[in-house]
């Protein structure tokens, strides 16, 4: 669920339709002795684009992640709640006012491993969809993200956690536009 939070935030660019180009990486650090996960957020030349830091769940069982620019002002937040009884998970992202954004659902993990996230506006439109398959062979998890209309317009890879407990993942775009923005 972390990924879907993580991936809201992205508006990832390039200028070809026919390759993929890297657009960004996300690093995932361990958590802190509070109980916070901080996440960096860098685009394609290594520069810091702003940071998602996740707390620890709340009695009600929510947990929130606070996204801030690269000058560490607050530019919105994402609140997980708990698994329904359909088995999905839903986020609501909120801009700086406090303003719902949209949402996204996850839902349960198909039979083929695969599970799906739809991404909603603030009406309930369909944004786009995010679907994270099985772990490959090398550790990678990798995650396809297509428009409303199911055309893919990008990738998001999750590699192995190194040494040093931080987790990477790269995203990669092939059509030029956003997989989606909050």
């Amino acid at each position: 669920m972390k990924k879907a939070v993580i991936l809201s935030f992205f508006a990832l660019l390039a200028s070809s339709a026919f390759a993929q180009f890297t657009t960004g990486t996300s690093t995932t650090s361990q958590t802190d002795i509070f109980g916070n996960t901080t996440t960096v957020h860098r685009d394609a030349y290594g520069r810091t684009t702003g940071t998602s830091t996740t707390g620890q769940t709340d009695i009600f069982g929510n947990t929130t992640t606070v996204h801030r620019d690269a000058y560490g002002r607050t530019t919105g937040t994402s609140t997980t709640g708990q698994t329904d009884i359909f088995g999905n998970t839903t986020t609501t992202h909120r801009d700086s006012y406090g303003h719902t954004t949209g949402t996204s659902t996850t839902g349960q993990t198909d039979i083929f491993g695969n599970t799906t996230t739809t991404h909603r506006d603030s009406y309930g439109h369909t944004t786009g969809t995010s679907t994270t398959g099985q772990t490959d062979v090398f550790g990678n998890t990798t995650t396809t993200h297509r428009n409303p209309y199911g055309n893919t317009t990008g990738t998001s890879t999750t590699g192995q956690t190194d040494i040093f407990g931080n987790t990477t993942t790269t995203q990669k775009s092939n059509n030029g536009g956003t997989i989606w923005t909050w």
